[in-house]
């Protein structure tokens, strides 16, 4: 795509932070901790942590790496609190793994928003899913730009991820911040989502959205840009978080969310002021990967997704496994009373696999009643035919918040296997770790971090990817309990 600097930005960006954008009235509700499960996402106040760990059981010798996750970190400054899970500053984790041992180290990212608000002691800028008033300059998405979502690593770069906005670059060592991310001059600023999808020869597939455009991207293994486009005839919703990659396809499900504006002029935030379209089709949008203007759109009835498995096609069949969760509003209301400490009711984002005949255009869906979220698959089947997905999920949890296990879901014939952990443990997204020398699909080690609510401790747990039901080869113990996060990726040595 040929195009100068200043006409990219200003075709992604344009009215993306405009001054109606600038919303006010900060929240100052407390934290009441009335549920125990939700007590880590009263967050941290911006110090470091870093710590050896207690193993229990033994870590396999041969998971040798650096386990890296990314989440919201700091909630509060002064007696004010984010309305919104989304919104907590990013605190990057890594966990280092060798000859059966685990330590960890936790570095906040000092982004500019980040310093500027440490340095005053108190919240400057609007974030996106709680109303603040602007006193610094907002000059578009990195200027509120949280870096608080996922991580890529490409070489010895490690990447914070934030879907609004620029990736930020740390030192994988000692997670240090780098500085902002410019894959090339005509994309300075240019919003790089905090999914982007990886095959196995190391090629990064990405996206990334602003008033209404899709920013396409192909990277190779080595980190220079191959092929970049903004498509500004798709009316890509409100939110956009996730996609899926097949052998020739980018698979994205465009939610019917919009932006109120006359909302947002009244007070709420970007987040709180967006609609969602209950009687609008969920539009399924397939990008031909060799040719992006090669783009066919299909409609199913709406519905919310925030995280794919995997997608894999044969050229006439596209099947694409995700997890479809309630419809936003209900999300945000209970993301806003977990923000408060109170435990909300148990609304179930559950498993889908579907399939798409390119030919006729027919879709079907296969839809599962397991409580999951947070699915992951073998790194070396992305963009492949696979068979697996793993899953935190719930399993009699009663009114707890949280997951509390881990499931394994053959796709193609149905069959699931899982372990709890009891009542009394949260976890979180767990990440595939294939065995060093091995070849079939799920033999490898499936590794994550939960929190126990008793011992009010976050620990690092290990099973045998292929065999749940076993329970975890070990669980590496912290002396403290660190935030609940989103996502993480793993990296052997």
């Amino acid at each position: 795509m040929s195009t100068t600097r200043r006409s990219l930005l200003g075709a992604l960006l344009a009215g993306a932070f405009s001054p109606e954008l600038l919303a006010l009235g900060l929240p100052a509700d407390g934290f009441a901790a009335d549920a125990p499960e939700l007590a880590p996402l009263h967050g941290l106040s911006g110090e470091d942590l870093d710590a050896g760990a207690v193993v229990e059981g033994r870590l396999p010798v041969a998971l040798r790496g650096r386990y890296f996750r990314n989440g919201p970190g700091l909630m509060q400054r002064a007696d004010k609190r984010y309305r919104h899970w989304f919104d907590g500053d990013g605190l990057v984790q890594s966990w280092q793994l060798q000859d059966g041992r685990a330590s960890h180290r936790a570095r906040f990212v000092q982004t500019d928003k980040f310093r500027a608000e440490q340095e005053a002691g108190r919240f400057l800028l609007p974030a996106f899913g709680t109303a603040i008033r602007a006193e610094r300059p907002v000059r578009g998405p990195d200027s509120v730009n949280a870096a608080n979502t996922s991580v890529l690593m490409q070489g010895d770069h490690l990447y914070a991820l934030w879907e609004g906005g620029s990736a930020y670059e740390l030192d994988p060592a000692t997670l240090a911040t780098r500085g902002v991310k410019t894959w090339a001059p005509e994309l300075r600023g240019m919003p790089f989502s905090a999914h982007p999808k990886v095959e196995p020869d190391g090629t990064v597939w990405n996206f990334g959205t602003a008033s209404g455009r899709l920013a396409l991207y192909q990277i190779d293994a080595a980190g220079k840009v191959r092929r970049h486009a903004v498509l500004d005839d798709i009316a890509a919703p409100a939110m956009l978080h996730d996609f899926a990659v097949s052998q020739r396809h980018l698979v994205f499900l465009l939610a019917p969310i919009q932006l109120d504006m006359a909302a947002v002029r009244g007070g709420e935030s970007m987040l709180g002021a967006m609609r969602w379209g209950a009687d609008q089709p969920t539009r399924v949008l397939v990008i031909d990967k060799a040719d992006f203007s090669r783009r066919r759109i299909f409609e199913m009835p709406a519905c919310h997704v925030f995280h794919f498995g995997n997608a894999w096609d044969d050229g006439r069949l596209l099947r694409v496994d995700y997890v479809q969760g309630v419809a936003l509003p209900e999300f945000n209301a209970s993301a806003e009373r977990m923000m408060r400490g109170e435990r909300t009711g148990r609304e179930a984002s559950t498993p889908r696999v579907l399939e798409i005949d390119l030919q006729s255009g027919r879709l079907a869906v296969a839809a599962r009643d397991e409580s999951v979220e947070f699915p992951v698959v073998d790194p070396r089947v992305v963009a492949q035919r696979h068979r697996f997905v793993w899953y935190p999920t719930a399993v009699e949890t009663g009114a707890r918040w949280g997951f509390n296990g881990l499931m394994r879901l053959d796709i193609e014939t149905g069959a699931r296997e899982r372990f709890s952990f009891g009542a009394d443990t949260v976890v979180e997204e767990h990440v595939l770790v294939p065995k060093p020398g091995s070849t079939r699909e799920g033999e490898g080690w499936l590794i994550g971090m939960g929190y126990d609510v008793k011992r009010r401790r976050s620990f690092l747990s290990v099973f045998d990817a292929l065999r749940l039901a076993d329970g975890p080869l070990a669980r590496a113990w912290l002396p403290y309990a660190v935030p609940y996060g989103f996502h993480g990726k793993f990296y052997a040595t």
